[in-house]
């Protein structure tokens, strides 16, 4: 029997986070990766992204259970030129992965102006603005890509070929950032397993099932394929996220990729995060002023027609955050409490109770 979409089961944060942590250092994650993962997790459901958030935990424990990611998460170092730097991170989690390059980028920024840094053999890292947003706070403008098992075809075919291979571009601004994440497909991978747990229907311009035809049903539009955004933009964009995340880095690319729901198989993916130090373009106070102008100009162009407000990239998630901190408890799907409730026996973690 379908569940009611719309049950929620709400639970504090602090006692998700916990939960989370304790769940993956059962399966052998060191604490302070544990907490990275866990936070990564929560934190995609505080800014209203419930198709990377928690629900995701079963996947990737899954995939510690057969060996597909590995819970050590140790880099080795191929090349280092001092502002570029290479790391295979053998099969590691992937949210330590990315925030190790994120940090190494940062501080090769700060030293050159620039830092770029490629990882190969990757896994699955989450919300790809988790790790722009630690990189504007730390004063620099970054760019993070990915690439992604295969969901979309090629412009002009009609079987899967490439990933929506997803992106960040953060900005310092004020105490925060101005950020935008986005896959290159209609909707990220994500909100269809999401409508697919509600057991909710999907627009018609998401996906079309494996026989070609638009459907509006979750489960066909995962068997089948992933429209790109804006037609052949969309899909360009992601093929040449491909060739930074994977060709240049020496990760595996196209239809050698292997998505988190797949627990048996190498990911093989690959990221470039590059970040350029603000205060290396001269003043961040000037920085941080034309930023503002920019912003007030955007704010201040009159609305469309059936349109309540402008916003900036990255607004509507600080709102989300906001909203949730504030009530200090996060909604979740039934069926996600359901999954949880099960990891929690296998590992030995109790649930936390309904908040």
């Amino acid at each position: 029997m379908a569940l009611n979409q719309d049950t929620q089961s709400p639970v504090k944060i602090t006692d998700l986070v916990n939960f989370v942590q304790l769940a993956l250092e059962a399966e052998s994650l060191s604490s302070e990766h544990a907490h990275l993962v866990a936070d990564s997790l929560v934190q995609a459901d505080l800014w209203g992204h419930q198709s990377h958030g928690v629900l995701r935990l079963p996947w990737y424990i899954a995939r510690l259970r057969t060996g597909a990611m590995k819970a050590s998460s140790e880099v080795a170092t191929l090349v280092d030129t001092g502002a570029m730097l290479l790391l295979d991170g053998q099969d590691g989690v992937g949210q330590v992965l990315t925030d190790i390059a994120q940090r190494e980028a940062v501080q090769r920024a700060r030293i050159h102006g620039v830092g770029a840094v490629g990882v190969r053999n990757s896994n699955h890292f989450g919300t790809a603005m988790y790790y722009t947003r630690r990189a504007a706070a730390a004063g620099c403008v970054s760019i993070l890509t990915t690439n992604a098992s295969p969901a979309m075809a090629p412009w002009g075919g009609k079987e899967k070929g490439i990933g929506t291979n997803p992106w960040s571009i953060g900005a310092p601004y004020k105490d925060g950032a101005v950020v935008m994440d986005i896959a290159n497909t209609a909707v990220a991978r994500g909100k269809i397993y999401l409508a697919r747990q509600r057991n909710e229907p999907i627009p018609d311009s998401w996906a079309l099932t494996a026989d070609g035809l638009p459907t509006t049903n979750a489960a066909e539009a995962v068997d089948g394929v992933i429209l790109p955004m804006a037609g052949h933009k969309g899909y360009a964009i992601s093929f040449m996220m491909d060739v930074l995340s994977g060709v240049l880095t020496g990760s595996a690319s196209g239809r050698g990729v292997n998505g988190p729901y797949r627990e048996a198989e190498r990911s093989g993916c690959g990221h470039m995060f590059i970040a350029l130090d603000v205060a290396s373009f001269g003043s961040p106070e000037e920085y941080n002023d034309r930023l503002e102008q920019l912003i007030a100009e955007v704010k201040q162009t009159p609305l469309a027609h059936g349109a309540a407000e402008i916003f900036i990239p990255g607004e509507i998630e600080d709102r989300h955050e906001a909203a949730r901190k504030s009530e200090g408890v996060i909604q979740l799907p039934e069926q996600t409490w359901i999954d949880l409730a099960k990891l929690g026996e296998e590992t030995g973690t109790a649930l936390p109770p309904r908040a």
